[in-house]
């Protein structure tokens, strides 16, 4: 199969609207672990990305890509090996953890496993209110009872479970529940930027979509920007302003969710996005992509995709394609993107 000729060379943009400042801010992080007998692992190689106030960046890919590495390395939960992370336009790649604990919070994060992230020997009231009580108030001063009090009614609202909730354990709670509680205690400090690592994935559908809807719900009612890790494009399209695609370690094509949904430029985002359902009766699904993620400890030669790529030509197993502008705000890695603009 013919594809088209590489576009010009365009300086990449990695955020559409230039004249407002990110409130977060990747530059070129990487995060490599090293390992017995000499061995390096590339978690994170070298991604570069803006999320703009409000924005709310999906970022997707098969397990194993490094996105769930790069959320934890975003909020300085896990340490980068190079590159700057600026939030609200401060450099926080290196900052003490003592220096950190007042920008904790505006910016929290939700966890995948809606159990583990929940003392089981805890009532949910005082789990909430351990932040609470731990950082200080607007006005600087410790947080009075009746305010964490007030506080925690309001988060219970806030998640649309009942205030008596407060007084039970985790165990208690359904999966559903216990996200919404996770969701609660994120939104304790009032953040302005979330990382959900994954906060739907081990949810039945039917409980997926409620969570993401109440996601968007709060996104939408409390201006929230939020950095939504998920391997399901499915879920990313519902709430997502722009799409960042990884592949070991790697951003490989980043965009508008429209555009990288309907008009993918990579050919990895293109099977992602042909194995989305279609709400059409008789539908056929796309086949899955052949072969197995290669190992990020023994990264392939040129394109890190050309091992499972069936557009694959000579110049991919030599040359690594960077990651480039083919329209206003849409990029990607690839020496022959399938669309442009």
């Amino acid at each position: 199969m013919t594809r088209p000729s590489p576009p010009s060379s365009a300086p990449y943009a990695t955020d559409p609207h230039a004249s407002a400042r990110p409130l977060l801010d990747v530059r070129d992080v990487r995060k490599t672990y090293h390992l017995p007998r000499g061995q390096t692992l590339k978690a994170v190689d070298g991604i570069s990305l803006s999320v703009m106030p409000g924005e709310v960046l999906g970022l997707v890919g098969e397990s194993g890509c490094g996105k769930s590495t790069l959320g934890r390395c975003l909020l300085r939960l896990t340490d980068v090996s190079t590159g700057q992370i600026l939030f609200e336009g401060q450099d926080i790649t290196h900052l003490s953890e003592r220096a950190l604990r007042p920008l904790r919070q505006r910016m929290q994060m939700v966890f995948q496993d809606s159990y583990a992230s929940l003392n089981p020997r805890r009532r949910i009231g005082d789990l909430l209110a351990e932040p609470l009580k731990v950082h200080p108030g607007p006005d600087g001063h410790k947080r009075s009872r009746t305010t964490i009090t007030a506080r925690l009614r309001e988060l219970m609202d806030l998640v649309s479970l009942p205030v008596t909730a407060l007084d039970r354990y985790a165990h208690e709670f359904s999966g559903g529940q216990r996200q919404r509680i996770n969701i609660a205690r994120a939104l304790a400090l009032s953040p302005r930027l979330v990382v959900a690592d994954e906060p739907v994935s081990a949810l039945d559908v039917s409980v997926q979509a409620q969570i993401v809807n109440l996601f968007a719900d709060l996104q939408a009612r409390l201006g929230l920007t939020y950095v939504f890790v998920a391997h399901d494009l499915a879920v990313v399209r519902q709430i997502s302003t722009r799409v960042a695609v990884m592949y070991l370690g790697a951003v490989v094509e980043l965009g508008e969710t429209d555009a990288v949904l309907h008009h993918p430029a990579h050919p990895y985002s293109a099977v992602l996005t042909a194995a989305v359902p279609r709400p059409v009766v008789g539908a056929a699904r796309a086949a899955p992509l052949g072969g197995d993620i290669p190992s990020p400890v023994a990264r392939p030669a040129g394109c890190r995709f050309h091992t499972r790529c069936p557009f694959v030509q000579d110049r991919c197993r030599a040359e690594e394609p960077a990651l480039r502008r083919i329209g206003p705000s849409h990029s990607v890695a690839c020496h022959f993107p399938l669309a442009e603009g």
